[in-house]
């Protein structure tokens, strides 16, 4: 089976499991698992953090530093496309009872003048406007992502208006194999960063929230009331860890399985038009009479695997489980699909 529903379906490497098997652990409700502490200071340091708190998710990382950052009548802004507020139920006003203030940018990436335009005055009857949070890469945005130039005046508009600037950095890494921009340049832009353990990197589990150390602070506080506090966290800390040691650059390959496929996608008769793809997804739409359950349907008779994202939308999600061979796989069944 080939499966491209999403980069969250990746399985430890066996290599990963022995790492993980010989894992140092203790409590880290108590702040005593040396494995924890080592994946968190190591990505704090990669980040040029001061502090960083391991969380089952990037959801969680995402509504703790919303929470961290805001007070309920305040309002986040971000893109429409953005993952907090497509996929996170609503967790913004749930968790901190806060509003949100929705930008309709491009393929889910906003710019400087749009921001600036979005912020509110200070009035008795409006929210305040308190944080931005960009997605690099974005999922719905089909894997579209932010360079530094792009970064750079929307992190200086937000210094100069207050706001706080969070990055939901869930496929960072996809990004950072493509644009050659470091971890330490994307860190000193950011008030918070969320990065993601469990979707290219193939570990099983986890995210990390970075940032100040009175941020992380309160952020383990609200980890904890959110039941994210965990015991002997070290063995799924572990495979984090392992990650970032041996599986970041290969993302390249994912990137470049994905652009294999776009190229062939744009030319089948069935698919109307492909989303420009940028890393590791591919987001395409079929044409009239053909819905997303058609060619799922189809596939799946051939052993491929895939997600609708629409009526008549479907994306594929390349990642270390699907070799380059399964692509090709893929590529000769998608040209025998009887759908034409």
């Amino acid at each position: 089976m080939i499966n491209l529903i999403s980069d969250t379906v990746t399985k430890p490497t066996a290599e990963m499991l022995a790492y993980m098997l010989e894992a140092v652990v203790g409590d880290d409700v108590f702040q005593d698992d040396p494995s924890v502490i080592r994946l968190e200071s190591k990505l704090a340091t990669m980040f040029k953090k001061e502090a960083g708190l391991f969380c089952p998710s990037g959801t969680m990382t995402n509504q703790i530093a919303i929470k961290v950052h805001t007070q309920p009548l305040d309002e986040m802004i971000c893109d429409h496309y953005s993952h907090v507020y497509q996929y996170e139920t609503a967790g913004y006003s749930f968790n901190s009872g806060i509003g949100i203030n929705l930008i309709h940018g491009t393929n889910g990436k906003i710019t400087a003048p749009q921001l600036e335009q979005a912020i509110k005055p200070v009035h008795d009857w409006l929210p305040i406007s308190k944080i931005v949070v960009l997605e690099n890469s974005c999922n719905k945005g089909g894997g579209s992502y932010y360079t530094l130039d792009e970064i750079e005046p929307i992190s200086e508009l937000c210094k100069n208006k207050n706001l706080r600037l969070h990055l939901d950095g869930a496929r960072l890494f996809n990004v950072l194999v493509e644009t050659e921009e470091t971890t330490e340049e994307i860190g000193n832009l950011f008030d918070s960063i969320s990065i993601c353990l469990s979707k290219g990197l193939g570990a099983p589990v986890g995210s990390v929230l970075l940032g100040s150390k009175e941020f992380i602070t309160q952020a383990r506080r609200f980890r904890k009331v959110m039941g994210g506090g965990m015991r002997q966290a070290g063995y799924l800390a572990a495979a984090g860890t392992y990650a970032l040691d041996h599986h970041i650059s290969r993302l390249k390959e994912d990137n470049l399985n994905a652009a294999k496929l776009g190229s062939v996608l744009s030319q089948m008769p069935f698919v109307d038009s492909v989303r420009p793809v940028k890393t590791n997804i591919v987001i395409f739409d079929l044409v009239d009479g053909i819905t997303a359950q058609n060619l799922i349907d189809e596939l799946k008779k051939v052993n491929i695997l895939a997600a609708p994202f629409g009526p008549s939308t479907v994306r594929f999600v390349t990642h270390m489980d699907v070799t380059t061979e399964m692509i090709n796989q893929v590529i000769k069944e998608l040209r025998n699909i009887p759908l034409a």
